[in-house]
């Protein structure tokens, strides 16, 4: 896309594909994840180089504990992608934290998409959000240990790429 207008309309079609739905423990639970990809290319004007890189803002829809639920056909199924997308990342994370020789990025489309945010020349930054509520302590905790292990990951330093 070339201007904002451009933008919104991408963003607004994106947001009327996004999956919510109502949940025992969430009145709008998000039942796919969202992925914004920008591209961004620069000119130096002085000397005609060239630099660009990709900015990719990426919301996950949280996990679930199925045996908590009620869930059943459609519902179900949803949740337990989610988790598997979330336990492939997890598996990802853990192997770049180890730095195993080999980092499963290809286990599912999510953590294929994400591979140049999460290996080197890449600045990885994660907000996660959680209840409050006494009662989804556990998912809080769980929630808050998987930041604590991505904490862990060092990427080293991002560099131009050539």
């Amino acid at each position: 896309v070339q201007n904002t207008d451009a933008v919104q309309e991408l963003l607004a079609r994106a947001a009327m594909k996004r999956k919510v739905a109502e949940t025992a423990s969430n009145g709008r639970s998000s039942r796919s994840h969202s992925i914004f990809r920008l591209h961004i290319e620069g000119t130096n004007t002085s000397n005609g180089s060239k630099c660009g890189g990709y900015l990719n803002l990426v919301d996950l829809a949280g996990s679930e504990r199925v045996t908590n639920t009620e869930y059943t056909g459609q519902l179900l199924k949803e949740t337990t992608s989610i988790n598997q997308s979330l336990s492939d990342l997890e598996n990802v994370i853990r192997a770049l934290h180890e730095k195993t020789p080999h980092v499963p990025y290809r286990n599912h489309p999510l953590t294929y998409l994400l591979k140049n945010s999460l290996g080197k020349n890449s600045k990885t930054l994660m907000f996660v959000n959680v209840s409050p509520n006494e009662a989804h302590i556990s998912q809080t905790l769980s929630s808050l240990n998987f930041a604590t292990r991505v904490n862990g990951v060092e990427l080293g330093t991002a560099r131009k790429s050539r």
